[in-house]
């Protein structure tokens, strides 16, 4: 699936970060615009966390259906599916309300789909964090980009070893990366579906918790050769203010906020420092509140102070994020990789 540049074949990767239905919805935009410029069906790479993996999973279990992404809008703008899921949890003592967070997915979005079904589009990864190993943990699926790489389905990290998982639901997968804390609790895997040397289960968190950008199947270069890296960055960024907290509870919850801050800096420069090395793919990034590159003013401080939850979006709310993700992606190639933007 990749593109071709100057009669050289060159392969594409795309990480949609986490951030609820803003997230999703600004991804959206990004996956409208790709379209229009004939990239989207010659990604070779989805990495997706969260709000991204449930974008990118929709796109990638229905890949070239010519509805794909109106059906995506439809679900963004007419479903709020975390006041259900947290209720439903509560009362429920036969399951957690991430168990019923993976059921809503599986009704609304995915069906019985397994990772199997992703085997004729891209690479896909769904991230999620091991509470036993601190790893980000993958849900890995799809074509494989090495040469003589036969794909497969498998899950695991490096340190928790890896497992078979054609059989494994995407509606969970997908509901592991998106169980942000403290809303959702862990999503618990046993042995008899996920074997390991160091646990008789595994514990998945939101994978914004190790990394909301999702850009780590990028750094694995042998395994993901890569020419062009687009980062899409629908999550929360910090918020600047002349009247700093000095409550206690607050002051925890905006050091939370620093960290993450800190992460996707240090994130996005791995990257660029591994592409300087000659190591990685050239890498193309733009946040939600980005002013450059925005098709109207005001639309990075409107999109930006769109809630980061599970709710519907409205029609307003819709329209900015579409319009700002593919505002953005638009800028960011014509000004860094131009040569994109005539692929035939």
């Amino acid at each position: 699936m990749a593109v071709t540049i100057n009669g050289e074949a060159k392969k594409l990767g795309l990480a949609l970060s986490g951030g609820g239905f803003r997230a999703a919805a600004f991804h959206l935009g990004v996956f409208t615009e790709l379209k229009a410029l004939n990239l989207l069906d010659k990604l070779d790479l989805l990495t997706c966390v969260s709000g991204g993996s449930i974008a990118g999973g929709f796109l990638a279990s229905n890949w070239n259906a010519p509805d794909v992404l109106d059906r995506l809008a439809t679900y963004l703008s007419t479903k709020s599916i975390a006041v259900s899921s947290v209720i439903g949890g509560l009362v429920s003592p036969f399951s957690t309300r991430t168990e019923k967070l993976a059921e809503s997915y599986e009704h609304d979005l995915f069906g019985a789909k397994t990772l199997s079904s992703l085997r004729n589009g891209p690479r896909v990864y769904f991230n999620a964090t091991n509470l036993s190993t601190g790893n980000m943990f993958f849900f890995v699926a799809g074509r494989s980009l090495a040469p003589g790489g036969d794909g497969g389905e498998t899950m695991g990290d490096h340190e928790s070893g890896t497992a078979v998982a054609s059989d494994f639901p995407i509606s969970h997968a997908v509901a592991a990366s998106s169980a942000f804390p403290p809303v959702f609790p862990p999503l618990r895997i046993d042995a008899d579906i996920y074997p390991n040397a160091l646990a008789e289960y595994v514990t998945l968190t939101d994978g914004g918790v190790y990394d909301n950008l999702g850009i780590n199947p990028f750094l694995l270069t042998e395994r993901n050769p890569l020419d062009y890296c687009i980062v899409s960055d629908g999550g929360k960024p910090f918020t600047i203010t002349p009247e700093p907290t000095e409550s206690g509870t607050i002051v925890l919850k905006e050091a939370i906020n620093i960290f993450m801050e800190q992460i996707r800096g240090l994130q996005f420069s791995r990257l660029q420092m591994a592409h300087d090395a000659k190591r990685g793919p050239k890498p193309l990034w733009f946040s939600i509140d980005s002013v450059e590159g925005e098709k109207k003013a005001g639309d990075a401080t409107f999109a930006s102070l769109i809630g980061t939850n599970l709710a519907s979006l409205s029609a307003a709310e819709m329209d900015v994020l579409v319009r700002h993700g593919r505002a953005l992606v638009h800028a960011r190639l014509e000004k860094y990789s131009p040569e994109l933007l005539s692929i035939d």
